[in-house]
């Protein structure tokens, strides 16, 4: 018994040590899905979702706190890293996430508002030591190596902390709630139109090889989805009037332009993966990142549901009624690759 727990602390220690910093990813796809499963009338499966994300946040935190006890240098290390450093805002659009899961799945508003003072807390922390530190930094790494699709999580947990505000109920004046909603909102915004332009740049006119084009590149398509369910909340709360109602006509306009683009990536997205797995041969073996086409998937159909109400626009549906089993099927896929990636590792 000494020997077994003595071997499961050194696994322990050793996943905190090598923790990748975008593993909350795991818990931002999961509480997509869960919430499409909820929006689509799957009650029992979105509940056993919101299970499973508790579980998994709760794992991932534990990691976190060891990793920052026992490893703070390669914490921070990772922080200032252009490449690394980005996946830090899972952390934030994961809490968030889970907070909008409690409120719509569980209804338990209480918890959710805990999520969201943590959340807004982490954003605020993450958001400016991430870019004050890849700003400072005196040797910076080329475009070519120092940017790609993980810098757009930027946007995504900005837009993740304008939902759950949107979202909850409290006791404070409507409009000031709905104004620092619909802030963050523009926030994202901004964020996302300044970073996907370098991504596109990266891609198209600097060398892409199988092995920097990585999963995270799907958040191109990811960060534009939950812009659209972000836009698609503010366009439903504009129906309760005050300050919000005079935005409703722009808001509009710029949702179905994000749901557009969303649309746009997918093929585009399917099509590279295509390329690096099937031409050039890469082989598809599990890695954090693979998480990072699970989300956008999930928050593609999921924006597309609320577009759908807020457009009154019933045409839509037919899309994330198909899009779900598609992301069900990612969603197991990708669980049971980790789980046998883990077996494995613990019996080496």
């Amino acid at each position: 018994m000494p020997t077994l727990l003595r071997h499961s602390a050194m696994l322990l220690d050793r996943a905190a040590a090598g923790l990748f910093p975008g593993y909350f990813a795991v818990t931002m796809a999961t509480g997509a899905t869960s919430i499409a499963c909820h929006l689509l009338e799957m009650r029992l499966l979105s509940l056993a979702l919101l299970a499973a994300n508790l579980l998994a946040y709760t794992a991932l935190w534990g990691l976190t706190l060891i990793r920052l006890v026992r490893y703070p240098r390669r914490l921070a290390d990772d922080m200032i890293d252009h490449a690394r450093g980005p996946g830090f805002f899972t952390i934030v659009a994961g809490t968030c996430i889970l907070g909008t899961q409690f409120h719509l799945v569980a209804g338990e508003d209480r918890i959710a508002a805990e999520f969201w003072w943590v959340g807004l807390t982490l954003w605020g922390l993450i958001m400016y030591l991430f870019f004050i530190a890849v700003t400072t930094r005196e040797e910076k790494p080329n475009l070519a190596s120092g940017i790609n699709g993980a810098w757009l999580l930027a946007a995504v947990s900005t837009h993740s902390v304008s939902i759950l505000t949107a979202l909850l109920p409290w006791s404070g004046p409507s409009d000031l709630r709905l104004f620092f909603a619909l802030c963050m909102f523009l926030i994202g915004c901004m964020l996302y139109l300044a970073i996907i332009t370098l991504i596109f740049y990266r891609l198209t006119f600097l060398e892409v090889t199988v092995k920097s084009l990585t999963p995270p590149y799907w958040i191109n398509m990811g960060a534009v989805a939950i812009a659209t369910l972000a836009g698609s909340t503010l366009i439903l709360r504009a129906g309760e009037g005050g300050v919000i109602a005079d935005f409703k006509p722009f808001l509009l306009g710029f949702t179905v332009f994000f749901w557009a683009t969303a649309s746009w990536w997918f093929p585009l997205l399917v099509g590279l993966m295509l390329w690096r797995h099937l031409i050039r041969r890469h082989r598809l073996v599990y890695e954090p990142q693979l998480w990072s086409m699970v989300f956008p998937l999930a928050m593609y159909t999921t924006g597309t549901l609320r577009l759908s109400a807020a457009l009154e626009a019933p045409f839509l549906m037919p899309i994330p009624e198909l899009m779900i089993w598609l992301v069900l099927l990612a969603w197991s896929g990708t669980s049971a690759a980790m789980f046998h990636h883990f077996w494995h590792l613990a019996r080496a």
